[in-house]
């Protein structure tokens, strides 16, 4: 069972309850809405044993990605300004554009990827793909690659 640095991406609803409690917890202490752990341990119902045993180990998704690179992944129809509205979006929602790199339109589309550093997000992640997926002549948009 379970392999050190062997990652999954699971809903949250079906981890044990455990695991949520100790993210809360993490944010409090990140927020600073509380200062100490044995505070965010009571204020979310965990032991202190239980909230170091798990802390390094779980973390949202979007934790994952914030202040790091992330790539992605868009199929766009070949068509003026869709490129450019689709950089608008990411732009506006704080996304630091790194790099764009694109394919040579074949068909009516061109694949786009577009990589950004994340720290400055007004949105989450999931926020910002979905916005970027409902600019018109978006076919396709997805999470690439994060470092």
């Amino acid at each position: 069972m379970g392999q050190p640095g062997k990652f999954f991406i699971v809903d949250g609803s079906v981890l044990p309850e455990i695991f949520t409690r100790v993210v809360e917890a993490k944010r409090l202490l990140e927020t600073g809405e509380v200062t100490t752990i044995n505070q965010a341990a009571a204020k979310v119902g965990v032991s202190r044993s239980a909230f170091y045993k798990y802390k390094d180990m779980i973390r949202p998704f979007n934790d994952m990605l914030s202040g790091r690179i992330v790539t992605l992944q868009l199929t766009l129809k070949d068509q003026p300004g869709v490129l450019s509205n689709v950089l608008n979006v990411i732009a506006s929602l704080g996304g630091n554009l790194l790099t764009i790199n694109q394919t040579i339109p074949s068909n009516g589309v061109a694949g786009v990827s577009v990589s950004m550093e994340t720290s400055s997000l007004a949105v989450p992640l999931e926020e910002l793909l979905t916005k970027t997926a409902q600019v018109p002549g978006v076919l396709r948009c997805e999470t690439l690659a994060g470092q």
